[in-house]
């Protein structure tokens, strides 16, 4: 009797774990507050992006995870490879904690060459440089608790070999000494890595990726000093109407960006293989976004057609461990490709969302040319929501305009979040103070976030993207960015367009559906 009651309590016990996961399954990226067209991890902690390159028709996306809770923890390297920036695989863990450490933040390369000679059968390598962390170092005290190493794959990425040798560069006595950004610099036929140190940046070189020497450093006196420099890359765009090339370099900072906390600066100047300099004033800071919810940002290496396509970790350090989200925490900005851009200030980076996210539209509506001076329903007019929305908008602000208009989000909980232009500040806006739970952190909806406009002339564009819980404004073809997440109680159900204290003319708009990338 006593054996048949615990058969029946097994098999009972089988079947409700079996319901369970096919629950989970059927519920992953459906969840409150999941974004749909945006790259998240299944479930668990994520913070930045890592070892983004391009292998064999595949965008490979490492990122700094914790699979075992949604707050940090021991870092491994959380791995998923898409064929067009849009759609994505996951895949298991790439890289797990050792005696060395845990494995914090680095970049992928494809050794074309074999200059590491950990190729086999005449394949060239991918290597993986990234920082070990010790934490056994930190809790006695110790200085020196990072250093970077190698790993690397023979198989397209999917399994990993750390090297016997690591670390390759042992820490040289300073505190934060992490996140290395490899490259190959083809006039001075070395490898170069630029990695953060404390609130300046070290250049290192090497012939085979194994044994490298320092070349230079840069930063100390220039540039924002707000906080720890950290996630460093560096590459070459072309000036517009021209072959020439100057090297830009982004540098993470925490804190101290221009709405509070994370946020990335850049500059933008020259590199002859061993230093780099600065084209602009030692004290100006340019911003490569406004938004409070893009940080530790990189580009992906040898992407095709030379492109430079960019991906940001889209949150924040002053809430991020406390968003209210699960069994996930945080997401990746939409995929953005960069260029140069000369305006009567120098050379400016700008920024676009990848052509291949108009494969997500769907459903398309066109607002009308029209005067608008007070509130259009285009939820009621086009029969589309923005829970997943993709808007562009022209419009042509009067001579001497006070006009403040932009689009509102409301939902039936009285909730709203508003997006938009202040004519009379000159500046570009995003008001999640009223948008949804924000009782989780004092820093989240303090103030309004604001954004300088760089354009002149009364044609204001602005090209934005709605997913669930967050937005992205391209203004002005991607002269200013921002990004930034909100977290209404139930999702919003209507969009406006508005203006106040004015009006304004609507050259063109257009709306369109998007899909969801996840099944």
């Amino acid at each position: 009797m006593y054996k048949n009651v615990r058969l029946v309590v097994t098999l009972f016990c089988l079947l409700l774990g079996v319901v369970i996961q096919l629950q989970a399954q059927q519920n992953a990226y459906h969840e409150k507050q999941r974004l749909q067209f945006h790259f998240s991890p299944p479930a668990h902690w994520m913070n930045d992006p890592n070892g983004m390159v391009y292998y064999e028709g595949e965008y490979h996306l490492f990122y700094q995870y914790y699979p075992n809770d949604i707050i940090w923890g021991p870092m491994h390297w959380g791995h998923a490879v898409s064929k067009d920036l849009v759609y994505w695989k996951n895949l298991p863990i790439a890289l797990y904690p050792d005696s060395l450490g845990l494995i914090f933040s680095g970049s992928a390369v494809v050794d074309w060459k074999n200059t590491s000679g950990f190729g086999k059968n005449g394949q060239a390598p991918m290597l993986a440089m990234f920082t070990h962390h010790s934490m056994e170092k930190e809790k006695k005290g110790s200085i020196d608790v990072e250093n970077q190493s190698l790993a690397y794959s023979n198989d397209r990425g999917r399994t990993w070999t750390k090297y016997t040798g690591n670390p390759v560069i042992p820490n040289p006595g300073i505190r934060d000494f992490r996140d290395t950004k490899v490259f190959w610099h083809e006039k001075s036929k070395q490898w170069v890595v630029v990695l953060a140190a404390q609130t300046q940046v070290q250049f290192y070189a090497s012939p085979n990726l194994k044994d490298w020497k320092l070349l230079s450093s840069f930063g100390a006196d220039q540039g924002s000093h707000s906080g720890v420099w950290e996630c460093p890359d560096m590459f070459p765009l072309q000036v517009p109407g021209s072959k020439e090339e100057k090297w830009v370099l982004l540098v993470s900072l925490n804190a101290g960006s221009p709405n509070g906390g994370s946020g990335t600066q850049y500059f933008v100047g020259n590199f002859d293989g061993k230093q780099f300099s600065n084209d602009n004033p030692a004290d100006k800071v340019l911003w490569l976004e406004y938004g409070r919810d893009n940080y530790a940002g990189v580009t992906w290496s040898n992407a095709p057609d030379g492109r430079r396509i960019f991906l940001g970790w889209m949150s924040n350090w002053e809430y991020a461990t406390k968003v209210p989200t699960t069994p996930w925490r945080s997401a990746n900005t939409l995929a953005r490709e960069l260029s140069l851009q000369t305006t009567p200030l120098g050379l400016r980076v700008n920024t676009q969302p990848v052509a291949n996210m108009k494969k997500l539209r769907e459903r398309s509506y066109s607002i009308p040319t029209q005067t608008i001076s007070s509130s259009l329903d285009l939820s009621k007019t086009s029969g589309l929501v923005p829970t997943q929305l993709e808007v562009e908008l022209e419009v042509k602000l009067p001579v001497d305009s006070k006009v403040n208009w932009g689009l509102e989000l409301r939902n039936g909980q009285g909730e709203k979040y508003r997006i938009g232009f202040d004519a009379v500040k000159n500046q570009f806006f995003s008001d999640r103070q009223q948008a949804g739970n924000a009782d989780f952190s004092a820093e989240f909806a303090k103030k309004i976030h604001v954004a300088p406009r760089e354009s002149q002339g009364r044609l204001v564009k602005m090209h934005l993207f709605f997913d669930v819980s967050s937005v992205e404004l391209f203004a002005d073809e991607g002269k200013v960015v921002l990004t930034d997440l909100f977290f209404p109680a139930q999702p919003f159900s209507s969009i406006a367009l508005y203006a106040e204290g004015g009006s304004i003319e609507l050259v063109k708009g257009q709306m369109w559906a998007l899909k969801g990338i996840w099944k």
